[in-house]
């Protein structure tokens, strides 16, 4: 078939590699413009892009998705199907183009975690499995007939950037085999509602940074999900303050629960190799923070250069 792949980030690369090393065609891809980040604001291509580019396919970046000339070049480019991951919401006058349809694959078991983050959804509400579900694109975000599903097991100390690896390599098999029944018209859609009865359905929408404050309020085992959640990015945080009053932003990665008397928001260390945050049921040991302004490090690297002591609190 002739597809037309839409991406962005590095977790589309694999798709987009499997399908350019499959005997399917891939005729143009669809990606976001290039934008201006890092300390020199230089100019940057998307993940998608510079893998496309690289392989010679016909690269689309266009502002609106509704440009007529952008859907005219899509019309031309004569694809049997429209293959998107991690991308925006296409609107109807694109997604209707292809002959047999356009299919997304998306980062959870559907119709658990519909949104933008469902891979920091599910270790944040500690869930033991996700997977990745190829569906339909419909006029709705995330709620398309269900064509495809693959589970992925949640090991207890994996964390956002683990599972993403997981689910990536996962998606690989699942973008061809749907590909198949695509052309082989071995298609049996299920809505989504046959598979939602007698679950509880939460959503996963996108994370700010203001959505990774740490709450002391929280018990051991939610922060620990939390931070698990949330690393390598955006990447949970605290707040930890001097006896002067002093205050500075702490980023965490990493934790491990230590089952101890401890005081809320208390701060416990030996200034040298260990760090725990109290909380009213335990405490968690700090295993890989950063400190604002710097790098990411373990504790033992952090202790050897900033001076820390059992009067500091946190919040």
């Amino acid at each position: 078939m002739n597809i037309v792949f839409m991406g962005t980030p590095e977790f589309a690369v694999a798709s987009l590699r499997a399908l350019v090393n499959s005997k399917h065609n891939v005729v143009g891809v669809v990606t976001v413009a290039d934008k201006r980040a890092g300390r020199g604001k230089k100019m940057r291509a998307s993940a998608v892009k510079e893998y496309a580019v690289e392989q010679g396919i016909e690269v689309l970046q266009p502002e609106k998705l509704r440009d007529e000339n952008f859907v005219q070049r899509l019309k031309e480019l004569n694809a049997d199907v429209f293959v998107i991951v991690a991308f925006r919401m296409l609107p109807k006058v694109v997604w209707t183009i292809p002959a047999k349809g356009t299919f997304n694959i998306h980062g959870s078991l559907l119709p658990q975690y519909r949104g933008a983050a469902p891979i920091n959804y599910a270790i944040i509400n500690g869930d033991t499995e996700s997977g990745l579900t190829t569906f339909m694109i419909d006029e709705k975000i995330d709620t398309g007939k269900i064509i495809l599903q693959r589970k992925c097991p949640i090991d207890n100390n994996d964390d956002a950037g683990i599972l993403h690896d997981k689910l990536m390599l996962m998606s690989e098999s699942i973008v061809i085999d749907t590909c198949k029944l695509i052309e082989d018209n071995k298609v049996a859609l299920i809505p989504q509602e046959e598979v939602s009865d007698e679950i509880l359905i939460r959503s996963a929408p996108k994370i700010f940074k203001e959505d990774c404050k740490i709450s002391s309020n929280m018990d051991t085992k939610t922060i620990y999900n939390f931070i698990r959640g949330l690393s390598p990015y955006p990447a949970a945080f605290i707040k930890i303050i001097s006896p002067k009053g002093e205050e500075f932003i702490m980023k965490i990665f990493k934790t491990e629960i230590v089952e101890s008397d401890s005081e809320a928001c208390a701060i416990y260390t030996d200034g040298k190799k260990e760090l725990y945050l109290g909380l009213n049921n335990g405490r968690l040991k700090v295993l890989s923070l950063q400190l604002q302004s710097k790098k990411r490090m373990d504790v033992a690297s952090f202790l050897s250069g900033f001076s820390i002591d059992n009067n500091w609190k946190w919040n």
